[in-house]
């Protein structure tokens, strides 16, 4: 019952001797739950901003580490919580000379593989240039006619170009490595600047180059341009464009032979540098290998990286606390804990004392003075995941009836009731067990699906119940009894088998809905009439169960009036209405009456006055009048008398109390007797009376639109049903009607078929819709009778949340 109610918090004060108090920080965080106030908040007074400065300092150090070891490809040990708490032994001022030390080698070694990779890309770009030109001066080239259009200038030959004497003096030539991607750009700026007198020839280099800036492998290609004249404007014009383009600029040789004894060095720088660059990262992976290896305070730890950034995220979490504290020889800081903890923190306080002379202490505070007390509520793994979709709504307010005590049942309840079927929820429930088997390898990696594991496995169980009450297994009736319905004549007309007057006799289906009804002419009539029925009757009975959790509420709080004048008339005219549809509804399933009434016709009778000729029994008539009666009168008595009772309440205390003393009972009051409508301020009736209304109308409109809202029950399990009955039909059932031998080998691509669009629409989409939906019903139909979620979270200092992987890093 931990879940019902928020637990009860207490307000003190720790004190703390200032030259210990780091120790007494990091037990607390450890092993208690307590939630810091900040003392300093007015004059913003941070004593140990200069331990927090230069951890942040290591964090950085620590990005830049962990992003080069990224790069290099290998595994960092991580997700060892538990042995990094146990055996975590390091000094700040060790780990920070250690990573600044490193982190100055890590630079030097940046830059000198920045160096290396820049000598040995240059000696491949050359290399590349010298082996287009070899091609192109030994007559390797194309083959075409010269030619001149508007959109580029072309010369070629079938004879060596640049070997040719009547062109080698009339012709410049510039060539280099650019990004390919930058090839169009660069050919049309060069043909703009020379006005068409330039000729560019593109040859793309098959090896991806390393970027030394990024790391990144580039794609580049070689290119060689010729131009009127040699020198000149011209030249200067082309060299300008080609800087502009990031371009690498290599000499071109004037021979073949030339050409031949450049790329036979060139190949040899290249192998030195390849070789020199390959040592290099040999060397880098052995210097990392240091930081890969478990620490040696902590042999059975995370990588020693991985401690030192874990160690990072304690310490500046503890200095953050310690900057909460006022006070120079010892620390003071006001704190909330839960009562049910306080004598384990007395007793750690105690632990941590023995042997000091100086120890802590916990004064409690009898009241909480000005502070609103947090909302805790003790969770375990089954009812975490539940309680993350209320809060995901709103925090209860301190003691006020928390929504996932019922959640728990109630939301994979009426999820079931949404999925019902037995095939898909078998399917569902495997899901969730081998998440539930997997939990602590998907606790780190998908912390999403670690927390919900619970809640698919209990979404799984109520759809495969809801599957038996509906007789749906992949949209094929279960024969699991006998049938209470014959066809004796073959006809398609059935007769019942059971005593359809309930006089005693043989009864009907046992368990479910019988498996006749599968596949007959009038199924959908039926069925569809009895999931709306079903939807309405535990719609309504859970909006019940909500106005209950707000007279609760209401007795908690002591608060008379909220009883009265609120809760017994929404109860009144949410049971004398909708309690007596429900009513009708139970009646004509288990009493047989010869023309059965329509229970919409007796609810329009019911609400506007008429007079019903279809009575249920007799007398039914006017025990409805009377209900109409008492919902009427429900109205006013929702409407009116509050407001004028909390003025009554307001005068009084004017004439009792002084000015002083009245604000901050008007405080008090108006939060606790205004039903949410104060807000700390003055009194103001006007303010009050529309708020009343507006609470007035929200719920009795609610109410009638909410109920119809239920619908959405019935509706998601006929599309459910009706999806996967058009599947089985479109795919299994029509491999199984084909003539042999090809039914035999069909049904393997028809199961096929049936199976992927069942997991990608029924057990993907579906699944979503119908958790959305009935989120939505506990959200809105049912939270808002008596849930105002205004609360703050209870936030305690906890080392083990701060160090656990979240899965966004």
């Amino acid at each position: 019952m931990g879940l019902l109610r928020s637990e009860t918090m207490k307000f003190g004060m720790l004190v703390l001797p200032v030259q210990d108090a780091k120790k007494y920080v990091e037990h607390i965080g450890k092993e208690t739950n307590l939630q810091f106030e900040d003392m300093n908040s007015r004059d913003m007074r941070r004593p140990y901003r200069k331990h927090v400065q230069r951890i942040d300092e290591m964090e950085r150090i620590l990005r830049f580490m962990f992003e080069e070891i990224g790069r290099s490809g290998v595994e960092i040990t991580k997700n060892r919580v538990n042995e990094f708490l146990e055996g975590e032994s390091y000094k700040l001022e060790s780990v920070e000379a250690e990573l600044q030390g490193l982190y100055s080698n890590f630079v030097k070694f940046k830059d000198n593989n920045a160096t290396l990779t820049l000598q040995r890309n240059q000696a491949a770009e050359e290399a590349q240039v010298v082996s287009t030109a070899m091609t192109m001066l030994t007559g390797g080239g194309p083959s075409i006619a010269p030619t001149v259009d508007e959109e580029s200038f072309e010369v070629s030959a079938k004879k060596p170009l640049v070997g040719a004497d009547e062109l080698a003096g009339r012709l410049g030539h510039l060539s280099g490595v650019v990004l390919k991607a930058d090839e169009e750009r660069l050919a049309r700026a060069l043909w703009r600047t020379g006005r068409g007198n330039t000729f560019v020839k593109f040859e793309p280099i098959n090896e991806k180059l390393e970027d030394p800036k990024t790391g990144l492998p580039v794609e580049k290609s070689v290119f060689v341009i010729y131009f009127q004249g040699v020198g000149g404007s011209m030249q200067q014009k082309v060299m300008k464009v080609c800087q502009a383009f990031g371009a690498n600029i290599y000499e071109w040789p004037v021979s073949a032979s030339a050409a031949t004894a450049r790329h036979s060095y060139l190949k040899k720088q290249l192998e030195e540098k390849t070789s020199a660059l390959d040592a290099y990262k040999n060397f880098m992976l052995v210097e990392m290998d240091e930081l890969l290896r478990p620490s040696p305070q902590n042999p059975v730890g995370n990588s020693t990286i991985e401690e030192w950034r874990l160690f990072c995220i304690k310490e500046k979490a503890i200095y953050s606390i310690m900057n909460l504290c006022s006070g120079e020889i010892a620390l003071r800081v006001n704190v909330w804990y839960p009562a049910s903890d306080e004598a384990s923190i007395h007793a750690l306080l105690n632990k941590v004392n023995s042997g000091s002379q100086q120890g802590a202490f916990l004064t409690p505070d009898k009241g909480f003075g000005n502070s609103t007390p947090p909302t805790y509520i003790r969770t375990n793994e089954y009812t975490e995941a539940f309680q993350d979709v209320i809060d995901t709504y709103g925090i209860p307010k301190y003691q006020e009836a928390n929504p996932a005590l019922l959640t728990v049942v109630t939301f994979p309840f009426i999820f079931g009731m949404m999925y019902g079927d037995v095939g898909h929820g078998s399917l569902l429930l495997l899901a969730g067990i081998w998440m539930c088997r997997n939990s602590e390898s998907l606790r780190y990696t998908v912390p999403a699906l670690f927390t919900g594991r619970y809640m698919v496995f209990s979404m799984g169980i109520f759809a495969i119940f809801a599957g038996f009450m509906y007789n749906d297994f992949f949209s094929v009736g279960l024969q699991l009894f006998d049938s209470r319905w014959e066809d004796k004549n073959g006809d398609g007309n059935f007769t019942p088998l059971y005593d359809v007057t309930n006089s005693g006799g043989r009864g009907p289906y046992p368990f479910g809905l019988d498996w006749a009804w599968v596949g007959s002419s009038n199924e959908l009539l039926y069925v569809n009439s009895m999931k709306m029925k079903l939807s309405v009757l535990f719609g309504v009975l859970q909006m019940i169960v909500g106005v209950f959790l707000k007279w609760s509420n209401a007795f908690h709080s002591r608060n008379l009036t909220d009883f009265i004048f609120e809760c017994l008339p929404m109860m009144t005219f949410m049971v004398c209405f909708f309690g007596w549809m429900d009513w009708m509804i139970l009646y004509k399933w288990v009493h047989p009456i010869d023309n059965p009434p329509s229970i919409i016709n007796s609810l329009i009778c019911m609400a506007m006055g008429q007079q019903d000729f279809f009575p249920f029994w007799d007398g039914s008539v006017e025990i409805a009048q009377m209900l109409m009666k008492f919902t009427v009168l429900a109205v006013p008595l929702m409407l009116l008398p509050k407001p004028f009772i909390l003025l009554y309440q307001h005068n009084q205390s004017v004439k009792n109390k002084g000015d002083h003393e009245l604000l901050r009972d008007e405080e008090v009051a108006t939060a606790g007797h205004g039903g949410g409508h104060g807000h700390g301020e003055e009194f103001e009736f006007g303010e009050i009376f529309i708020h009343q209304i507006i609470e007035t109308i929200e719920f009795v409109l609610g109410t009638v639109s909410h109920t119809a809202s239920y619908l959405r029950i019935w509706a998601l399990s006929l599309a459910h049903q009706q999806l996967s009955l058009v599947f089985f039909q479109k795919t299994l059932t029509m491999g199984l009607e084909m003539t042999f031998p090809s039914n035999g080998i069909m049904l393997y691509f028809m199961f096929a078929a049936w199976f992927g669009i069942t997991c990608a629409v029924l057990l993907g989409m579906d699944v979503l819709e119908c958790f959305l939906h009935t989120l939505r019903l506990h959200w809105v139909e049912f939270q808002s009778k008596f849930y105002k979620a205004g609360g703050e979270k209870f936030a305690p200092f906890n080392i083990r949340k701060l160090v656990t992987p979240t899965g966004d890093e």
